[in-house]
C-alpha cells in the first residue's frame, strides 16, 4: 500500500507505529506537522508542513529551548514564553491561534495528497494533524483518523472552535482509531462519529517492543552518571512539561515524599533547561533530589524504568500514555491519576495505585505507599507484564493495524485474505 501520513514526524509515538509499515515495505510518505530532520523516520518520504505556529512556539524533542534551526530572537522568546513564567496562559492561547489559522494550509496540503495520491492517510492525532486532514484529504481517498489522550477530553471539550472542527473531522473520517475504549465511546456518543465506520483500539504507539522494554537488572552505569547512591529509591516522572499534566503538584509533593525517604532520588525526563521547572526547584529547595533530563531515546527510557522502583503520571488528561506501559513492561512500579482511561489498565492497589494528581499530599501518599510496600510492587510486576504481552505487544499490535488498513482502503482485498 502506498500509506500518507498527517503527523509530528519528531514523536516517539509516530515514529514507533510508522516504522512498522516502512519495515514490512509499503510506500511510506509523511507530511510533518512540525519541522525536523528529513532522515528522522529512515525510509519514509518527508514532507515538511509545519501548522498551528509549530515552527515558532514548542519546545524541541531534546527538552531545550530554542535551536540552531530556530534560533532568532523572535522565537526563543516565544518558546521562552511557553516554558516560562507565563508558560500557563501561553499554553492555553495556542489551541485557539492553531484553529484560528489551520485553514490556511488546507489547499497546499489538498495538493501534496493528490500529488502523492495513497491509497489511505492516516492523520495521526485530531488538533492539528486530523483536522488538516479533513480539509486537505480528497473524497475518494479514505481517511483514517487516531485520536490520542487528550483530543477530546482537553481540546475539544475546551476549546468552542476545536470542538467544531473535531465533529467536522470526525464525521469526515471513514475510520478511525483509539488508544482507549473511553474516547471510542466519546466519539461516538458526544463527537458525532457515525457507528457504522470502522474502528479500532489499539496503543497509540503501536505497542511494547519487549526486546528494549523489559525487567532486569539496571545498568550500573546510568546510576553512576546520574550520580544516585546505590540503595537510594528512585521515581521517574517521564511525562515532560504538558499542560495536561500536573507537574506543579508533583514536585510539590516531594519535600512530603524525602521527608519519609529523605535519599530517594527523582528523575524527570523532558524538562531539562526549563525555566518555570528550576524555579519551582529552586523554591522548593529540591533541587539535590532531582535529575532533570531532556527527552531521551527509547532504549534510555528502558533503562531509567529499568533503574526506577515508581513511575509517576500526574495527568488530568489522558488516554493510554505509552511511558505508563513502558514501565509496566519494565517492572516499574506505576502511580497514575484517577482518570477513566488509565483505569482500564490500572487497577488500584492491584498493579498499581492511582491518585489525584491534582492534589500533592494525594500524590505524596501513593509515592511512600509504593515505596514501602515491597509485596504489592512484586505482584504488580507479574501482573503488569502479562497484561502488556496479552494486550500491547508490538508485533501483535501492529499485525492488526495492518490488518485494518487493509480494510479500510481495500475492503473487497481485505475480505479475500481475512
Amino acid at each position: 500500500m502506498r500509506i500518507l501520513y498527517i503527523a509530528d514526524a519528531r514523536s516517539a509515538i509516530a515514529q514507533n507505529w510508522i516504522g512498522h509499515f516502512v519495515d514490512r515495505g509499503h510506500d511510506v510518505h509523511v507530511i510533518s506537522s512540525y519541522l525536523c530532520s528529513p532522515s528522522v523516520i529512515a525510509g519514509a518520504k518527508l514532507y515538511q508542513f509545519p501548522i498551528a505556529f509549530s515552527q515558532l512556539a514548542r519546545v524541541n524533542h531534546n527538552g531545550t529551548v530554542g535551536s540552531q534551526a530556530n534560533g532568532s530572537p523572535a522565537n526563543r522568546v516565544l518558546a521562552t514564553l511557553r516554558t516560562g513564567g507565563p508558560s500557563t496562559l501561553f499554553r492555553k492561547m495556542l489551541p485557539w491561534l492553531g484553529s484560528l489559522e489551520i485553514g490556511r494550509h488546507a489547499e497546499a496540503a489538498r495538493a501534496q495528497i493528490n500529488q502523492i495520491s495513497p491509497d489511505i492517510v492516516h492523520a495521526m492525532r485530531i488538533p492539528f494533524e486530523g483536522i488538516l486532514g479533513a480539509l486537505a484529504t480528497p473524497q475518494q481517498i479514505p481517511l483514517l483518523v487516531s485520536v490520542w489522550g487528550n483530543d477530546f477530553t482537553l481540546f475539544a471539550k475546551g476549546y468552542p472552535l476545536i470542538a467544531r472542527q473535531t465533529r467536522q473531522c470526525l464525521q469526515r473520517s471513514q475510520a478511525l482509531h483509539c488508544d482507549c475504549q473511553r474516547d471510542l465511546k466519546l466519539a461516538r456518543q458526544t463527537w458525532s462519529f457515525p457507528s457504522d465506520r470502522p474502528t479500532m483500539v489499539l496503543p497509540g504507539a503501536g505497542g511494547i517492543q519487549t526486546s528494549m522494554f523489559h525487567s532486569g537488572e539496571p545498568d550500573p552505569a546510568v546510576r553512576r552518571r546520574l550520580n544516585i547512591p546505590n540503595h537510594a529509591p528512585v521515581i521517574i516522572n517521564p511525562r515532560g512539561l504538558r499542560a495536561y499534566v500536573r507537574n506543579e503538584t508533583f514536585f510539590q509533593a516531594l519535600p512530603r515524599v524525602l521527608r519519609e525517604f529523605p535519599g530517594a532520588i527523582f528523575i524527570c525526563t523532558g524538562m531539562q533547561g526549563i525555566p518555570i521547572v528550576h524555579k519551582w526547584l529552586r523554591r522548593l529547595d529540591i533541587e539535590k533530589s532531582v535529575r532533570l533530563l531532556p527527552s531521551v531515546p527509547r532504549s534510555e527510557m528502558a533503562e531509567l524504568f529499568r533503574l526506577a522502583t515508581v513511575t509517576v503520571s500526574p495527568s488530568l488528561h489522558d488516554g493510554t500514555p505509552n511511558t505508563l506501559l513502558e514501565a509496566m513492561a519494565c517492572g516499574c512500579f506505576p502511580v497514575a491519576g484517577d482518570i477513566e482511561s488509565v483505569r482500564e489498565w490500572i487497577t488500584d492497589g492491584v498493579n498499581g495505585l492511582l491518585c489525584d494528581p491534582a492534589n500533592a499530599d494525594s500524590l505524596a501518599q501513593a509515592m511512600v505507599q509504593a515505596i514501602t510496600n515491597e509485596s504489592l510492587r512484586d505482584k504488580a510486576r507479574e501482573h503488569n507484564q502479562h497484561l502488556v504481552a496479552e494486550r500491547a505487544n508490538y508485533d501483535t499490535v501492529m499485525k492488526r493495524a495492518e490488518q485494518f488498513y487493509l480494510e479500510v482502503a481495500h475492503p473487497l482485498k481485505a475480505a479475500l485474505t481475512a
